[in-house]
């Protein structure tokens, strides 16, 4: 391997340990669903309710869309640099309505274990595909034009709130979807639901400026080039989202307030927008991983290699920790004497079987199933991880 080629390498391993990193960090959200005795009764937001560690169990997690959706576009201008705009335009298209589709059959089914299927879930998934049919069809425009619209998305889109605060407003199925849903849900069918949980359009804005990022990880910029405009990018989205979010005027639905503590404060200066997410949320999450990213490059250690593998194969890996974390849940709710027919129940007042709202462990449980989720899964991620290393001419593996 020529230093360029290394040089390459050690760029795209970067992209993949933060990606790595955040997808191990998204799965303690996820157990903390199935296994808190609070998830489904309290927000763990709530000021009046949580406890500090409660609270950044929950936060922390916060990193994890912005930064994997960010990181999909990253990845995709890295694909332009070996495909024609038609090649990767009809890819991200057709990727991008396989997301869609694994979100509502394959993805839906894991967090539910509902047979029926007459509860659909909306999330990162469906979001990520639907941005990236969008990015496939805007592929073939200008660089600058594609920077322009991403920046005018992101800076510019909590201007809806303006519409969407007034008394009364009802924005519709189709308007929810754009950006209004918050765990929204339409009765498509009888006795059929799906649920918005996560609204495009913002989304689709931090994707566009991802794939615009990815032309610091071409040859023409070196790695201390690049660690220097990383830094600058960090250190500005920071020190706007403390300003923006100071001022209190614009950039997030829901204002921050003094309470009774400088901690609960700082806690309610933080506690920003995620459905759809805000601007002071994106600034929150996104600057911080431009520092990450200028500083991890070119580290490597057992903590990085382990972290690259979990990234590499994220989808895959989305897929799988949901259904091992429900499936361990499944038997947990067995285990404390429950049967099917309880699960089963007309009057089940939760999308997901065989989890009873109230009904929990405490945090150092949720700790340990996380951490047994994600050991668990490492041996499968790194046999996928070699298996598409070595079989790079089936067509199919770019699709999971």
């Amino acid at each position: 391997m020529t230093q360029t080629e290394n040089q390459i390498q050690n760029r795209i391993d970067s992209i993949d340990i933060l990606r790595g990193i955040v997808m191990v960090i998204m799965a303690l959200d996820h157990v903390r669903d199935y296994f808190h005795i609070t998830a489904n009764t309290q927000n763990p937001l709530d000021l009046n309710t949580t406890t500090p560690l409660l609270f950044f169990t929950r936060w922390i997690t916060h990193f994890c869309a912005p930064v994997f959706i960010f990181l999909s576009g990253t990845s995709i201008y890295l694909q332009s640099l070996r495909k024609t705009k038609s090649e990767l335009s009809a890819f991200l298209i057709k990727r991008g309505l396989w997301l869609v589709f694994a979100e509502v059959c394959i993805i839906t089914f894991g967090w539910s274990f509902n047979p029926y299927y007459n509860f659909l879930f909306l999330q990162v998934i469906w979001t990520i595909g639907l941005s990236m049919v969008i990015l496939g069809i805007l592929i073939r425009l200008p660089y600058n034009i594609l920077l322009t619209l991403g920046l005018i998305i992101v800076l510019g889109h909590n201007l809806l709130d303006i519409p969407e605060s007034a008394a009364g407003f009802k924005g519709g199925f189709w308007w929810d979807l754009f950006h209004h849903g918050f765990f929204t849900p339409y009765e498509y069918a009888p006795n059929h639901t799906a649920l918005i949980v996560y609204p495009f359009f913002p989304w689709t804005g931090l994707m566009i400026l991802g794939y615009c990022t990815g032309l610091f990880f071409t040859p023409q910029y070196t790695t201390e080039r690049r660690k220097n405009i990383f830094l600058r990018i960090g250190i500005i989205g920071i020190l706007l989202f403390i300003v923006v979010r100071s001022i209190n005027l614009y950039g997030d639905p829901i204002a921050w307030s003094k309470q009774s503590s400088l901690l609960y404060t700082i806690f309610s200066f933080v506690d920003v927008h995620k459905y759809p997410p805000s601007l002071d949320f994106m600034l929150m999450t996104i600057g911080p991983a431009f520092l990450f990213l200028a500083y991890i490059e070119g580290i490597k250690n057992k903590f990085t290699d382990t972290m690259r593998i979990y990234g590499r194969v994220a989808f895959f890996y989305y897929i799988l920790h949901i259904y091992l974390v429900h499936l361990f849940a499944t038997i947990s709710y067995f285990a404390n004497g429950h049967t099917f027919e309880e699960a089963f129940n007309p009057k089940q007042n939760l999308p997901f079987y065989f989890v009873l709202a109230g009904e929990g462990y405490n945090l150092a449980v949720v700790y340990l199933v996380w951490l047994i989720v994600v050991v668990s899964l490492y041996p499968l991620c790194n046999w996928y991880n070699n298996y598409k290393s070595m079989h790079k001419e089936k067509w199919w593996l770019s699709y999971l």
